[in-house]
């Protein structure tokens, strides 16, 4: 297993402190540079050498030996940290390549990565052989480890059982433990998952949480019991309550919550000065909301709103590097540290003009790296089955009506519904909908009130369990739909009035699309002006569909097990065998 936190070898080491004794040449030399200083707060001039993928010397002298060496004039520019991104679900549509490889164009080079999905695709020893492969990309790519499904399985122990979770803490690309989605079982009596959170104390990764709302005795109990960090903040007196209980605090800006600007606004009135217990983090937006890139839009919103660049520039590097105890390798420009730096214009545009990835010029690696998802069993959905009638009867008499993209709440379906009609009327701005095993072995029905008026029907292989939504007001179009969605791969899949008017292929297990990030953009900004033209009242409909089975949000969620009353953790109307 390659050593993720960067213990060069013993040889490699040695040639580093040759570069500064002249017996070997610096691989880049960035001359008359002016840097940030993170320790310092300060920019300070200099020059800075480069030896493979790692800063080796910062300061005033030149290497006395420069045979091939490349020499970059920095005289005008200003160089910072490579961008972190301490919270990715690089899972939504697009996949960790083409997002840390879109996202190093514009400075982010740095990810810490949510690893939920790779526990549903894959086993433990080939999950970790693909981190092994992300290890040899231009960025840096490091993951969490979940501790639950986020959701309410059919058999949510054989799940922990193979998802390994010991396993998974201890490898060295795993910075941290949670995120805690279901932290109420932690405080009530789940005392398996508190062990595991000392495990995670014990190896010294800090501790996640999820506590939208949480009131200053919560986030008490839950410091005590070993959560570090929490990124669930949406007013400023919420960061301001985490900050006093010495959380470490993620502010978001993301395209379900996009609450960075106002965050900055309303610390202002807890005359916040410094920012060292705070990072930045855009929290798995969906590709669309990345046109102008990660992490530099948010180092440019804390600058638009006062905060000292020397200040915005740590929180989206520094801070976060800290906080994973990654310091010693990144998040600055020091000697020892990997040669993740950011080339501006301005003091003031965190937008980079050029951008090294350890050690690599981005604009010269894009496209030249490449992961075999099939040596990982990441390939096309083969369904082998398809729909019959009774997986279009409704027996279910309550449904789930949208409150926004993601919080849904219970309403009664009257007798008419519960008929089995082959068409809604349009305008009652209810859809049939379905959630099926992947593998066709069973099956929950109901009605979804809100998500379309028109629609015939959508079908996705995209999911947070890796089963089957279906919607739409059409049982034909559905079906239509999903036989389409079995072609391609997995995806999804629009059908209205026996016509397919939209498709996005799938075909890395359903889940990711398998491309460049600027074509995905595209066809996700289709669909979602396709869906509003229909009835979408809402803005993020991937996150919709997302979240339709996850259970740390309320107030009713369909699920595996079934329809579930999320507050009181009962199934209220259980999936049947199809």
């Amino acid at each position: 297993m390659s050593e993720h936190r960067y213990k060069w070898r013993n040889r490699q080491l040695r040639e580093h402190v040759a570069v500064i004794d002249g017996k070997l040449a610096p691989s880049i030399v960035l001359k008359d540079a002016t840097y940030l200083n993170v320790y310092l707060k300060r920019w300070m001039s200099g020059h800075i050498w480069i030896y493979d993928d790692r800063i080796v010397y910062v300061g005033d002298q030149l290497p006395s030996m420069l045979e091939g060496t490349e020499i970059v004039n920095c005289e005008s520019l200003y160089l910072v940290p490579g961008y972190i991104e301490p919270h990715a679900h690089p899972f939504q549509l697009y996949n960790p390549h083409n997002l840390s490889e879109y996202a190093a164009k514009t400075g982010t080079t740095v990810f810490i990565n949510d690893n939920l999905p790779l526990l549903f695709l894959m086993d433990k020893k080939k999950a970790f052989s693909l981190i092994d492969r992300f290890h040899q990309l231009p960025s840096s790519l490091y993951w969490w480890s979940r501790f639950d499904s986020q959701s309410a399985l059919q058999d949510e122990e054989s799940f922990i059982k193979n998802a390994n979770i010991l396993s998974w803490l201890k490898h060295d690309a795993v910075l941290q433990g949670g995120e805690l989605t279901s932290w109420p079982s932690v405080l009530k009596d789940d005392d398996r998952m508190l062990h595991w959170m000392q495990e995670a104390k014990r190896l010294k990764k800090p501790v996640e949480g999820h506590f939208p709302g949480s009131s200053t005795e919560t986030l008490t109990k839950m410091k005590l019991l070993g959560a570090d960090g929490d990124h669930e903040a949406i007013t400023g007196e919420e960061v301001y309550r985490r900050l006093i209980l010495g959380y470490y605090v993620a502010l978001r800006n993301s395209s379900i919550r996009p609450d960075l600007r106002r965050l900055f606004q309303e610390l202002k009135s807890f005359q916040i000065t410094e920012f060292d217990q705070m990072m930045l983090t855009t929290d798995g937006a969906t590709p669309s909301f990345y046109k102008e890139g990660v992490m530099n839009k948010c180092i440019e919103i804390a600058i638009d709103e006062g905060v000292r660049p020397e200040e915005a520039y740590r929180m989206g590097s520094y801070n976060a590097a800290k906080y994973f105890g990654i310091d010693h390798h990144t998040g600055s420009i020091g000697p020892g540290r990997l040669a993740h730096i950011n080339f501006l214009e301005a003091l003031d545009n965190p937008t980079p003009v050029r951008v090294l990835a350890k050690g690599n010029w981005v604009d010269q690696t894009s496209q030249k790296t490449k992961v075999n998802w099939h040596e990982y069993g990441i390939q096309p959905l083969q369904i082998d089955w398809s729909l019959n009638d009774s997986d279009f009867r409704f027996y279910v008499p309550v449904g789930l009506e949208m409150v926004n993209d993601v919080i849904m709440k219970p309403f009664t379906i009257k007798a008419k519904y519960e008929n089995e009609l082959n068409k809604l009327d349009d305008g009652d701005n209810l859809s049939f909908l379905i959630m099926l095993d992947q593998k066709g072995s069973w099956r929950i029905s109901t009605l979804l009130k809100g998500f379309t008026k028109s629609l015939g029907g959508l079908v996705s292989s995209y999911s947070n369990t890796g089963d089957i939504i279906l919607t739409g007001v059409r049982k034909s179009d559905m079906n239509l739909a999903f036989e389409r969605m079995k072609e391609i791969g997995g995806g999804i899949v629009l059908a209205n009035e026996g016509d397919i008017i939209f498709e996005l292929p799938l075909t890395l297990s359903g889940m990711m699309y398998d491309g460049n990030m600027e074509t995905l953009m595209e066809k996700e900004a289709r669909l979602t002006k396709l869906l509003k033209q229909y009835g979408y009242a809402f803005d993020d409909p991937i996150y919709t569909i997302l979240f339709l089975s996850a259970i740390h949000l309320p107030y009713i969620r369909i699920t595996p097990q079934g329809i579930i009353d999320v507050k009181k953790k009962e199934v209220l109307f259980p999936s049947i065998m199809r």
